[in-house]
């Protein structure tokens, strides 16, 4: 009686659900949450890893607004895809995982510099990682992972590494990380305040010193800031990329006359000898903070450019005169290859008529002939 009761409210609902509209039924599914992992394409997190077993279904989405509202315009920046919650479990512990999604290994690089926080250490954890207490976040290929434990655990970096082997691989251009950071100078850096942004949003939220006016975004740049300590104290340094020269130029002029001019409120306590702007090829180079002036003037003169240039030919190439005499060797190798190869057909063809001629009883040179004509001009 209980079953075909339940079976007659499941029909009624449905019937009730087509009579008010399948379109009004359609929206509300929509705007349901999402808590299930059938997802397009492949998961993001997956069910298990380094004996650590999902704990009910995982939360997944494709808005940013959801997943962190206080930064989704960063997110959005950085073109963020999907994201997925899940809670792990093994024996009496537990970790939560957070993970995000980007369209190229650019947005996921950007994401992770801005979830990691200055003091943090670093940690060999896929593409790049870092640790405080329990909280480890890190980066691999195009997804971003921030994982809290509830209760510190030993193998905690053995478990995260395990984790990045099983997450959605990046193919191709998806896979190049941008380049960029790698131009910032070594000595002195706190690398858990490099802050990377190709767009203003995350590059307020990353602490730019800098108008987001001034680097003018609309040109595809791409902006890396960083802080150094030295003997006179700390300072930023903020590196600018821009797709050409040309751009960089019009900018390092722009950039000089702003430093000359009504400073900015996050410039105003900055020495007046650590304001120093420097370009090298595509890039432009600022010094803010503390500097001395021959700091600074140091700091900068290592930002230095490196084109890189891809050919399509062999890696053992070694220069257009070396090949020019390459080629003149072969081709003297060819003709006397060719006059030899003459010389051995004119001998063989030779002897073999003389050979044939005396095995036929005729003498081995026509010469001796009677029925040779000859003219005697001496008569």
């Amino acid at each position: 009686m209980a079953s075909s009761l339940r079976s007659f409210c499941l029909t009624a609902g449905m019937a009730a659900c087509i009579l008010a509209g399948a379109p009004s039924c359609a929206r509300a599914q929509a705007h349901a949450p999402i808590a299930n992992k059938a997802t397009a394409g492949p998961a993001l997190l997956p069910s298990a890893f380094a004996g650590w077993a999902e704990q009910g279904l995982a939360t997944t989405g494709t808005s940013a607004a959801p997943f962190d509202s206080a930064n989704a315009g960063v997110l959005n920046e950085f073109g963020l895809k999907d994201f997925a919650e899940a809670s792990y479990r093994r024996g009496d512990d537990t970790v939560e995982v957070r993970a995000m999604r980007f369209p190229d290994a650019t947005g996921a690089y950007g994401a992770y510099t801005l979830y990691r926080q200055p003091g943090m250490e670093h940690e060999a954890i896929g593409n790049g990682g870092a640790r405080a207490a329990n909280r480890v976040i890190f980066w691999s290929g195009v997804t971003v992972v921030e994982a809290t434990f509830h209760h510190p655990a030993a193998d905690e970096e053995r478990a995260m590494d395990a984790l990045a082997r099983k997450l959605p691989a990046a193919v191709g251009s998806q896979a190049v990380a941008p380049t960029l950071p790698l131009y910032l100078p070594a000595q002195g850096l706190d690398r858990s305040t490099v802050r990377y942004a190709i767009g203003p949003a995350a590059y307020a939220q990353g602490g730019g010193v800098l108008p987001a006016g001034a680097i003018d975004f609309s040109q595809d740049a791409e902006v890396v800031t960083a802080q150094y300590s030295t003997r006179a104290g700390h300072g930023t340094l903020t590196l600018i990329g821009y797709p050409t020269p040309q751009m960089a130029m019009h900018a390092e002029k722009d950039l000089t006359a702003l430093l000359k001019g009504p400073l900015p409120a996050a410039l105003q306590t900055s020495s007046a000898s650590a304001l120093e702007v420097h370009r090298s090829g595509p890039m432009v180079a600022i010094t803010s903070g503390d500097f001395s002036a021959v700091e600074a003037h140091a700091l900068l003169g290592q930002v230095k450019y490196q084109a890189e240039v891809t050919l399509n030919r062999n890696l053992d190439f070694v220069g257009e005169v070396k090949n020019a005499g390459k080629m003149l060797v072969g081709i003297a190798y060819l003709t006397g290859i060719i006059v030899l190869c003459a010389l051995i057909v004119a001998v063989l063809l030779g002897s073999g008529r003389a050979l044939w001629r005396v095995m036929r009883g005729k003498p081995a040179s026509t010469v001796y002939e009677e029925d040779f004509i000859s003219l005697n001009l001496k008569d």
